[in-house]
């Protein structure tokens, strides 16, 4: 379905890839606020790659359904009478109208409101009013059945893809992607609280992405959160312990991590022993995780305690009790989509603090969403001034003075300082998906996690 063929005439590679330079970190402002390149990375990277759809949690039973997006293409996710999960694009193949018009709900399958053309949950044509009369039974529904996303999951969480020949979901998420979620999954099993915050804010989708592997901004953009008690930064912060993780793609992990040191003291412990370390720890300290942690974010990422992100656009809170999709809405609007993780066998009264807490973090509601959206709005609205645009972003933190080290089970990480590193790779990756004319020219192409100095 994605073919990547329409390149827009003034957007060449050479010109694509003169928009960000790696080695200084300078970025073009119009990668921020371009019609031409936003168009491109709708078809580029959206139509092309593995995005979240939702988590088996969400989708319970056969005909429990929501709709998502791929890019601006909206999406119906359900669960079929098979126990299959499908992604099916919103949009009736006889004129084009929406068939699913709520955010979520249950079906037994979808009728279309503009001519009644009825659809089942695995997308066949099931039924068109007149077939036999209007149609003179010359319509064939075998090839007009919904256009349908491949579709593929791990640890629960199911993403799509529009493109047939995109590798398989395992292989994308690569270990960091896989490192990601699993963060999630670190404590046991989990389920995603019912119901989505969604709030729309002027900037660029990309700003909201970087700005997730950014704990530079955290005592000066948040200073009001800390005066007022929410949080403390001195706490959370650790601008010496920072561990950045850099994966295939475009993933990447970045924020606080537990030194090697006292991870050595963790490992023998019980998972007893660590649960009585967490409850003496100060408050506001990370929960230890437990010994199955390591099988699921690798021995080097079970250290962290940063944000992951799945490129291009899935946001994984520290700790995993939020996840985010941050949807293009055009060069300057972005929709973001909040969902609240909780234990699977917590305790009623321990989920719904967990809910009102996180309700305060992140999303429409959340201190420190409001504090980071007057930056990501105001830093995307000069990209569209003429002489402001000129000046490009300086994303130059930590160049050449940090040393990558891969693990034995393959993780790239960088540790030390505070940095800029996971928000140039996001723009490495970027291109390298931007430049690309198919899938077979990204995966030979794109860049490799980096070694050595950095």
């Amino acid at each position: 379905m994605a073919d990547g063929a329409n390149i827009a005439e003034t957007w060449d590679k050479a010109s694509i890839e003169s928009l960000f330079d790696p080695a200084t970190g300078r970025l073009d402002r119009r990668v921020l606020s371009d019609e031409g390149l936003y168009r491109l990375e709708l078809e580029r990277i959206f139509a092309r790659g593995w995005n979240f759809m939702c988590h088996e949690s969400q989708l319970k039973d056969p005909g429990d359904y929501l709709v998502s997006y791929i890019g601006e293409d909206q999406v119906i996710v359900v669960r079929d009478e098979d126990g299959q999960i499908n992604a099916m694009l919103n949009t009736c193949r006889h004129r084009g109208n929406a068939l699913c018009r709520a955010e979520q709900g249950r079906a037994k399958s979808f009728v279309c409101s503009y001519h009644g053309w009825n659809y089942g949950l695995d997308g066949k044509l099931i039924g068109v009013p007149g077939r036999s009369t209007f149609y003179h039974n010359d319509l064939d529904r075998s090839q007009l059945g919904l256009a349908k996303a491949r579709v593929e999951s791990y640890l629960g969480f199911y993403f799509a893809t529009l493109a047939d020949e995109a590798p398989s979901l395992h292989d994308f998420l690569g270990t960091t992607g896989r490192t990601g979620l699993g963060m999630v999954c670190a404590h046991g099993e989990i389920e995603f609280v019912e119901g989505v915050q969604k709030n729309v804010i002027d900037c660029n989708w990309k700003i909201a992405v970087d700005n997730l592997f950014d704990w530079y901004h955290v005592p000066y953009s948040h200073a009001s959160a800390d005066a007022a008690g929410f949080f403390n930064i001195s706490k959370i912060q650790h601008p010496k312990n920072q561990m950045v993780m850099l994966g295939e793609y475009g993933h990447a992990i970045g924020g606080p991590g537990i030194p090697q040191e006292m991870q050595d003291r963790i490992d023998p412990l019980s998972d007893a022993e660590r649960a009585a370390m967490s409850s003496a720890a100060p408050e506001g300290s990370p929960r230890i995780r437990p010994q199955s942690a390591t099988s699921l974010m690798g021995t080097a990422g079970v250290r962290s305690e940063g944000h992951p992100n799945i490129f291009p656009n899935l946001w994984i809170t520290i700790s995993g009790a939020q996840i985010c999709l941050r949807l293009p809405r055009g060069p300057s609007r972005t929709e973001l989509w909040w969902f609240t993780v909780v234990p699977k066998d917590a305790p009623a009264r321990a989920k719904r603090e967990m809910i009102r807490r996180m309700n305060h973090v992140f999303g429409p509601s959340g201190l420190l969403e409001q504090d980071d959206g007057e930056n990501w709005s105001q830093s995307t609205r000069s990209a569209r001034g003429v002489a402001s645009r000129e000046l490009g972003q300086h994303i130059q933190m930590g160049i050449g003075h940090d040393q990558v080290t891969v693990s034995d089970d393959g993780e790239h990480i960088i540790e030390g300082l505070i940095s800029e590193h996971g928000q140039r790779w996001l723009y490495r990756a970027w291109t390298d998906w931007m430049v690309a004319c198919d899938w077979a020219e990204l995966e030979a192409n794109h860049a490799l996690p980096p070694t050595g100095v950095v």
